[in-house]
Formats: C-alpha cells, structure tokens, sequence
C-alpha cells in the first residue's frame, strides 16, 4: 500500500466552531485521511491566550500565540478568527506561501474577496468559506459546481438565525420584538450586542457572497442594500399573519430584465437584505427557529431549497471539514485549486431598480371616497393594487373612528412604489403610514 503524504494543517481561533475542527480533526484522522487523499496533521492552534479555558479537551502543546510562524510553516490554513485583521494579513500570506485556506471569515470575504482570490488563483492554490454561509448547510459549492452548467436567476435566504428565532417567536408567539431578542440571547441565539444580527450586516456580508458566486461577478458589500429588522412590530406580524404572510428576514439576489435596468448590456443584479413578507405556502415560511434555508431558482434546474442549521460549532465545523478535504485533494491531485469564476461581470444595481411587491399599512379618515383617492394615486404612479382589506377601529380616548387599509400591490419597480408611499402620506384623508415591508413570493 502506497504510504500517504501528510500535510500540515495550521488552525487559527480556538473558539465554538476552531475548538470543534481540532477535535474532529484528531479523533476522525483516519477518516479523513481517506477520504483526502491524505494525512491531515495538525500542526498547531494559535490564539490570543493558550491558557485560556476551553470546552473541548485539546493537547496544549498544540497552542501558540504565534500565528505568523504557524502559517508559514502549513500546507494547509484554517482561520477561524474573524474580524478583518489579523486575519486579512495571515489569509494572504498563507495564499502567498503555497497554502490553500479554509476561512468562515464572511465579514472578510465579503469586503475583500476580490484580493483573496486574485492571490489565491495567482499562487494556484484553493480558497473556500462554505462556513461563512448558512453554516452546515452546503450550499456554495452546489452553486459554484454542480450549478456550473445552469443560470441562476435568483435566490432568496434565510441567512441570520437569530433574526429567524426572533421573527418567529414574534410570529408563533405573538411577543414583541424586544422580549423575543431577550429570549434568542437567553438560549444563547443572539450576542450581548446583537447589532450585527438585528440590523441586517451579517445577512448582507452573506447576501454578497451568495450573489457573487450566482452571477459570476464579484459583488462587495457596498452593492447590497441593507435593512434589518428592529422596525418590525407585533402588529406588523399580526397584520401580515391575517393576510396569509409571514415576515422573514430575506438576503435576495435576482437578475433583473433588460426591461427594468439601465445597466449596460441591458442587465443588472440586486442585491439586498431587508424584512419580508412571504405567503405562508412558501417553503421558506416553514423555516421555524435559528435554522437556515437558501432557495434558488435556475433557469434548466427549477426551484430548489437548501435547509439545515445555520451555525453552531459541530455543524459549521462539518462545513469548514468539507471544504479542508477538499483542498487537500486538489494539493494531492497537483491542480490548480478550485476558486470562483468571473465571467458574467454584470451591473450592481441600486435597490430602487428593483422589482418586487409591497405591503402597505394606513391609518386613514372613515369617510366616502377615500379608497377611490387612493386607488386613483396607486394607478398614476403605475402601480396596481393586488389586495386591500380595511378595517373600522374606534379611538378609546377621542371616540373618534377611523380606518385601517392594508394593501399589497403587484410587483412594481422599488422607485415607483416608493415614489407611491410618498405620494400618500401627502394625501389629506391619511392619518399615518403604519407600515411599508416589501412582499416575494407572490
């Protein structure tokens, strides 16, 4: 029998998911041995503090605090440190050595991508982060490879699992946003600062990676337009719960028409992150808790969903292994390493090229002619009115009655709709807009 090579594998961060890697790299070595092509040998572990208490029992003469040493010295790299740096610098010299890198780093590739795969095609070696998206769920390199042969024309994601448990704990439970995200950090779903989460960031750094492997063109975190989920209230949700809809944190990126894009070539793509409402027949409104779920749609594959954990350390370590054997095949193989394509090089467009549906909550004056004012202000800005349902409400204080229209409009460009809201809240009969979410799926 033909004795294995052994490559060196250098971890960096020790955390949840690092401290998880280490283990499953030391107690399955066989396996992966086998299955690479290869023995994985890990090398060695950096971190800030090698004393520091961990949850897993890990040999400590495996820890240093000296990452540059470390990486220098690996065929393969791991970083699991996240932050821009010193991650950045350590990814780039791993590249520039001759080391393929596994990264769950979605806040780096998503701002600096383009430069971590420049390096890594010039030095022929792998770079992958299946990690940084949806966790365990395999999902990029489906889109990369075996969608290599279709066009994607859109994919919507459940990408934020603690933005998913607090929508629907507000949903199943009726709780208001505040107690749901005290609930998602009791169980440890959300952070002590949960900004990254509530405000949309860390489902925008995925919504670029997502919509740069898709599309074939390297979108930055910039391209997206990013909105989160802090304005969303419980009448929101029962509101949307009475018209058949759920609200879900969304990341979309869609290919828009020659029609609707001033892009050269006649096309662009949108990127965006931002609540929404999905008819509850949606396989995505069935996504319930801190899970994930990617759902596609291709041109030659149809429809096609991807569901499972969104993190934690076990499953997102499954994903970062994935990925490690990977690359060291393509090292045993002598090939270049598998890396992304550039070849579509279409338009980031702004979200107001976008075209998607709303829902629109009005507080309006219970009097004749009212919907006629509005329907008529709807169509001048060409915009047409799927559904409106009103309701009569009485002020306890006042005695004053009043009128409550949701509508949901037909799909629209993004500047029309907005231009339409506008429009109404200058309508005299409208006491307030009490809400404006945008709608998919119908």
């Amino acid at each position: 029998m033909t004795e294995l090579r052994t490559l060196k594998v250098a971890l960096l961060g020790c955390g949840n998911v690092g401290a998880q890697v280490a283990r499953i790299l030391i107690e399955d070595a066989d396996t992966l041995a086998a299955r690479a092509g290869a023995k994985l040998q890990l090398s060695g572990i950096a971190v800030r503090d090698v004393h520091a208490k961990r949850d897993v029992d890990l040999p400590q003469d495996l820890f240093t605090t000296d990452a540059d040493t470390l990486v220098k010295d690996a065929d393969l790299v791991i970083e699991l440190m996240g932050g821009i740096e010193p991650a950045r610098t350590l990814i780039l010299s791993a590249l520039r050595n001759g080391a393929c890198v596994v990264t769950g780093n979605k806040a780096l590739v998503a701002q600096d991508g383009p430069t971590l795969h420049e390096e890594a095609d010039k030095a022929g070696v792998q770079l992958s982060y299946e990690a940084a998206v949806a966790g365990a769920i395999p999902i990029l390199r489906p889109i990369r490879d075996s969608l290599a042969g279709d066009r994607i024309t859109r994919v919507l994601g459940i990408v934020n699992g603690t933005t998913n448990f607090i929508l629907d704990q507000m949903d199943t439970t009726g709780a208001q946003f505040a107690d749901a995200l005290a609930e998602a950090q009791r169980l440890g779903y959300a952070e002590a600062d949960p900004t990254a989460d509530v405000e949309g960031h860390d489902a925008a750094a995925k919504a670029a990676i997502l919509a740069s492997l898709s599309f074939h063109t390297r979108f930055a975190l910039e391209n997206v337009h990013c909105e989160g989920i802090t304005s969303v209230t419980a009448a929101d949700i029962a509101a949307a719960k009475d018209a058949g809809f759920v609200i879900k944190l969304l990341a979309i990126a869609e290919k828009l028409p020659a029609a609707g894009t001033d892009a050269a070539g006649g096309e662009g793509v949108s990127v965006r992150v931002h609540p929404t409402l999905l008819p509850r027949e949606h396989p995505l409104a069935a996504v319930h808790g801190a899970f994930n779920a990617v759902f596609i749609e291709a041109e030659n594959a149809g429809e096609l969903m991807f569901y499972g954990q969104g993190a934690g350390g076990t499953p997102t370590a499954s994903a970062v292994l994935g990925d490690l054997v990977s690359a060291a095949r393509s090292l045993v193989l002598g090939g270049p390493g598998r890396t992304e394509t550039t070849t579509g090089q279409v338009s980031a467009l702004p979200i107001d090229a976008a075209v998607t549906s709303y829902y629109i909550g009005l507080d309006v004056a219970d009097q004749p002619g009212v919907l006629a004012r509005i329907a008529q202000l709807f169509a001048e800005h060409g915009v047409s009115i799927e559904i409106m349902r009103q309701a009569i409400h009485r002020d306890a204080e006042s005695n004053v009655e009043s009128a409550e229209l949701r509508i949901v409009t037909h799909r629209a460009s993004e500047a029309a709709l907005a231009a339409t809201v506008e429009a109404v809240k200058g309508l005299d009969v409208i006491n307030s807009v009490t809400s404006v979410l945008r709608v998919e799926g119908v």
